[in-house]
């Protein structure tokens, strides 16, 4: 009994470290494929001022410095590059047939489908002869579907009003799931140039989207688009640029560094479970030593050496750690899947976790056993024997 709940505590804290490091790898999967749907081979130009400091203002990204020339000089003068597609975007109230919803209204171009990796469920997306008769005709997605005309419900040709004004539906877009700016089921699309003249009643884009025509050439366009960008606005000091140039491979990199430091903070404080285990190891051991005196002393009357005596007690101080460490995965897993299944929660057991908790179970046997052992092979034999 003695044992098994002192291999508990390890089961406990193996357990801990498997499902928290699955819950943070999983938090990274889930985030990095995020970012990845929104595009491939991706880089975002977004408006925004800098400070004298270099530092870019909360204003970023809702400022007005770019505009559709930008899009249209990028897409003129900078090579490697397959497609561009400016967007303006804000929040409006939706109406249609009695029902109503607020979402993100955004307009772009035809090649937004591309750059984004955007799929028609039914209907068609934006046509360029659409932006050149400032077409008012809308693509909605799922959610937003669902919202305004019911679940699964086909609203192609069916008529809504985006701030008062009137657009004929000409298709639904394929559900992509996501949160955040990488959300596009909850959202409208309308041709650019007709949210330029009757929704935002001026020129300026939100945002430049560029796809690259290999991920290598990222860095290089990325500094052509700085450069035609800082020339195109009169500015001299690239740290007084009214814009900023966002290269996909960089967001998911930074997503990937501060997913890894949570990972190895839910690992540390579970972690804290283990240490606790480990002393109790140690105390059981202690206690055993001290109960096995006798059995001791007689086994170095017979000839066993220290050696022989330390080997055995760290033998049994690694069984009960491994044995709980190989129960701790199980349960770990088990925990991890819980997590997945009933708490929505992304989660990932790597066999780096489950080669971890093998490795760290050893190595607090050895540790913490080591005392034990060395404290039973330094008993006198003949104390030991008289020993009651």
């Amino acid at each position: 009994m003695r044992s098994g709940l002192t291999v508990l505590g390890i089961v406990i804290g193996i357990a801990s470290v498997i499902a928290m490091i699955s819950i943070g790898q999983g938090a990274q999967n889930s985030i990095e494929a995020n970012i990845q749907s929104i595009g491939s081979n991706l880089l975002l130009v977004m408006p925004g001022f800098q400070r004298s400091t270099g530092q870019v203002s909360a204003a970023r990204g809702s400022a007005q410095t770019l505009k559709q020339a930008d899009a249209d000089a990028i897409q003129k003068e900078i090579g490697l590059i397959k497609a561009v597609a400016p967007e303006t975007s804000q929040r409006y109230q939706i109406t249609a047939k009695g029902t109503n919803t607020n979402t993100q209204v955004i307009g772009t171009v035809p090649a937004y489908s591309q750059v984004r990796n955007l799929q028609i469920g039914t209907g068609d997306f934006l046509a360029d002869s659409q932006i050149k008769t400032i077409s008012k005709v809308a693509i909605l997605g799922p959610t937003t579907r669902d919202d305004l005309f019911g679940v699964d419900v086909d609203p192609v040709g069916q008529t809504i009003r985006i701030n008062r004004i009137e657009f004929r539906v000409i298709g639904v877009t394929q559900s992509k799931g996501g949160t955040g700016f990488s959300n596009q089921d909850d959202i409208i699309f309308v041709p650019i140039s007709t949210a330029q003249r009757y929704l935002a009643n001026d020129d300026y884009v939100t945002t430049i989207s560029v796809q690259a025509d290999d991920p290598k050439n990222m860095t290089a366009i990325q500094g052509e688009i700085t450069n035609l960008l800082l020339q195109r606005h009169h500015i001299n000091d690239p740290q007084l640029a009214d814009f900023n140039v966002l290269n996909q491979s960089d967001i998911v990199a930074a997503a990937s560094s501060v997913t890894g430091i949570f990972t190895i903070l839910l690992a540390s404080i579970a972690g804290i479970s283990l240490l606790v285990g480990g002393i109790g190891i140690m105390n059981m051991m202690l206690t055993t030593v001290t109960e096995r005196t006798r059995e001791i002393g007689l086994r170095k009357a017979i000839g066993a050496k220290s050696r022989d005596i330390i080997l055995q007690f760290l033998a049994e101080s690694v069984m009960l750690t491994f044995s709980g460490g190989a129960l701790g995965i199980i349960l770990g897993f088990l925990l991890a899947l819980g997590v997945s299944q009933f708490a929505g929660v992304a989660t990932s057991v790597s066999l780096n976790a489950v080669l971890l908790a093998f490795g760290v179970s050893t190595v607090i046997g050895i540790v913490f056993g080591y005392y034990p052992a060395k404290r039973a092979a330094g008993l006198n034999p003949i104390k030991a024997l008289r020993y009651e």
